[in-house]
């Protein structure tokens, strides 16, 4: 299946509402399992369509200890309880991390590539991802829920690609200060 494009801030179309799929047919599943494959060559654990330049609610994750991807059509967050600081960073955004809050559990919901409903309980890593591509499909970013909003850390670009690397060490001694403008930044969860 042919790689996508990953669009990076500033695109505009990563600041837009993604709409509701209202089939699920052969493009948009074609469109789906292309995803699976950008993310997997970007060394992503997740992708929202949007992040691929189309406006439907389309996302895809792999964990780093599953084998399978998930694809998911018309995600939502139910409902969430609590909160944590985790360090983040996005395919839309490479190079850069940042510490924002995440819910400490969701209940998630959203329909399958077989087109069924799917309902379950996240917390830890898959609960981040989730949440962070939702809010990719509604135009919001993950340095929208910087701890600090005018800070984001640049990492090793070395380890941003290798496989061992799944627990996002950071490069504390290069700060960049993006205080100028903080919502044409990034969100997806960028870990293997």
């Amino acid at each position: 299946m042919p790689l996508l494009p990953i669009l990076e801030i500033p695109h505009p179309t990563l600041r837009m509402r993604a709409k509701k799929i209202r089939s699920i047919d052969k493009k948009a599943l074609r469109l789906a399992y292309d995803m699976v494959d950008t993310m997997r060559d970007a060394g992503g654990v997740g992708l929202a369509a949007n992040q691929v330049g189309e406006l439907v609610r389309i996302i895809v994750l792999q964990m780093p200890d599953e084998e399978e991807a998930r694809i998911y059509f018309n995600p939502e967050v139910t409902k969430s309880e609590g909160m944590r600081e985790v360090e983040e960073g996005c395919l839309s955004l490479p190079g850069l991390r940042g510490i924002v809050e995440r819910s400490i559990w969701i209940k998630f919901q959203g329909l399958d590539h077989c087109q069924k409903l799917v309902k379950f309980k996240a917390e830890d890593l898959l609960s981040q991802a989730i949440e962070h591509e939702v809010d990719h499909l509604n135009g919001i970013l993950y340095p929208d829920h910087l701890v600090a909003h005018t800070r984001l850390y640049k990492i090793d670009e070395t380890q941003e690609h290798t496989e061992s690397d799944r627990n996002l060490q950071v490069d504390q001694g290069q700060n960049i200060d993006d205080s100028d403008d903080t919502r044409n930044t990034p969100a997806s969860a960028k870990i293997k």
